[in-house]
């Protein structure tokens, strides 16, 4: 096994490449997992502190938005300052916000803590991919450790459900925030033992925190003028104001980027097709998948009057499955290539999703829940792999750390947004049907289910956006150039640069 040479100790010892994996999937893991775990504990959330209906989601948005925000810079923070000091900053403040979360007594506290955890995780995350793509770079091992962290990372969106449930119900609602407190602590102590400081000279000296702050603040006043659309209609001026100040905002962000000597999004990165494609699939297949977890949740505990212990169980399916369908996807990729594994998850999972949509009031756990449930796992597990190396491939390597942050902002901005629209989506459904006169609890139900439908529409547009992908990683073709150069002159990108180390035994150069 590869071994890691550990500089930043008196001596020098080698550190098993498996626990620098072990390090990076850890911190991946938490990010995620806090993205969902709070599904299961949003009735029990919404009684101790008086949240409204509308105004829950923002437990769950506070989060994911300012995690989209600031994951670019982060990225870019991972090249500049070195991996290992931002994996201790991020952690440690993901940890220490957890924390203050668990002791909320008021929404403001609660949501205030769940962004600064968001903040957290932008440091983090792009850390962890960067300590994967500089420990692991033999092409094949690499794409092993690469399916690995994509498995962790698919699979903590799911386990945080069964995660949640089992804490609400066992302890208390505060305790799926009281634990990332131990397990960030021993994260902090094995991480200053096991990670060695490298960091990218070839990186602009700058940050451009003008861009973070503008598509943090642009994200956010669109999401809220979405979710108030529920409360005032789409016509309302206090719905259309802050959409209009969001789209403004984020317009702005774009032009900036475009005038800054050192931005938070080379434009250049998306004259990549393979990168472009990428990040629309997964944006797609983010807004479909994820809020997914979130009427489900709702489902099982306000309908089927599941407890939350139980209706954590629910989801515990769906965490293998991801797991499942990660690892046959990093694996497969030599034989049938990018294009055909992301089109053919997005399309698993549209499937899915519609079956989900047709939930009767009182259905049947088997019919109704687990086996479409599998099928949306299952399509998102097999297309994360391939989307993420996709979207990495074909960038400078001083871009590489940017590339993996583009992406993942990608998947957050999309279960933001998707969350946003497929709720009030979900609430104008119910109102309407109410109005009409239909019993309450149908009426809630068919509301999910319109909006389980509308994911599976972003889900199949998910696959066809796949379509544009060049044909890359299949044997055979363009991919296998870039293994066999490292000066670009085989494989260059689109861009003219050299391939970014980051795309684990790919192409460096589209078809």
């Amino acid at each position: 096994m590869d071994t890691l040479t550990v500089r930043s100790h008196p001596g020098t010892r080698a550190v098993p490449s498996w626990a620098i994996l072990a390090v990076a999937c850890l911190g991946q893991f938490m990010v995620i997992l806090d993205v969902s775990i709070v599904n299961v504990a949003l009735p029990s959330i919404r009684h101790d502190l008086d949240f409204s209906e509308t105004g829950l989601q923002w437990v769950v948005n506070s989060y994911t938005i300012v995690f989209a925000g600031f994951l670019l810079l982060g990225g870019r923070a991972a090249d500049l300052f070195g991996q290992r000091r931002l994996f201790l900053l991020g952690l440690g403040l993901f940890t220490g916000a957890s924390l203050v979360g668990g002791f909320a007594q008021s929404q403001g506290m609660l949501i205030a803590a769940r962004a600064a955890q968001g903040l957290g995780g932008a440091v983090l995350s792009p850390a962890t991919l960067t300590i994967i793509t500089t420990t692991f770079r033999e092409p094949a091992v690499r794409a092993r450790a690469l399916g690995a962290w994509s498995a962790v990372a698919g699979a903590g969106g799911a386990a945080g459900a069964l995660a949640g449930g089992i804490l609400t119900d066992l302890i208390s609602w505060r305790w799926i925030l009281f634990v990332n407190v131990p397990i960030g602590a021993v994260g902090l102590i094995v991480a200053r033992l096991l990670l060695t400081e490298t960091r990218n000279e070839d990186a602009p000296r700058r940050m451009d925190f003008v861009g973070a702050v503008l598509v943090t603040c642009g994200l956010t006043a669109f999401v809220w003028g979405l979710v108030d659309t529920d409360t005032h209609g789409w016509g309302s001026v206090s719905a259309l104001a802050p959409i209009l100040v969001g789209v403004v905002l984020l317009a702005v962000f774009m032009f900036y980027e475009s005038r800054v000597k050192a931005p938070l999004v080379p434009l250049r990165l998306f004259r990549s097709r393979s990168v472009s494609a990428a990040n629309a699939a997964m944006f797609c297949i983010s807004v479909a998948i994820f809020p997914s977890w979130y009427f489900l949740s709702l489902y099982v505990q306000n309908s089927l009057g599941y407890s939350p212990l139980v209706a954590g169980l629910v989801f515990l399916p769906q965490t293998f499955t991801i797991i499942v369908g990660a690892q046959v996807g990093s694996r497969v990729i030599a034989r049938f290539g990018v294009r055909a594994l992301v089109a053919a998850g997005g399309l698993i999972s549209s499937v899915g999703l519609f079956w989900l949509g047709q939930i009767p009031v009182t259905g049947s756990y088997i019919h109704n829940l687990m086996l479409p449930s599998i099928l949306t796992a299952l399509g998102l597990g097999v297309a994360v792999t391939p989307i993420t190396l996709a979207a990495t491939t074909g960038v400078a390597r001083s871009d590489a750390g940017l590339a993996s942050g583009v992406v993942n902002t990608t998947r957050q901005v999309g279960g933001s947004i998707g969350l946003a629209a497929l709720v009030t989506l979900a609430a104008n459904h119910t109102r309407s049907l109410r109005n009409e006169g239909q019993a309450a609890a149908s009426a809630l139900v068919a509301g999910y289910g319109r909006a389980l439908e509308a994911a599976a529409v972003l889900a199949l547009l998910g696959a066809l956006a796949a379509l544009a992908l060049p044909p890359l990683g299949r044997r055979g073709g363009p991919a296998d150039v870039a293994d066999r150069t490292d000066s670009g002159t085989a494989g260059g990108a689109s861009t003219g640069e050299r391939p970014a180390s980051v795309a684990p035994g790919t192409v460096s150069r589209p078809g």
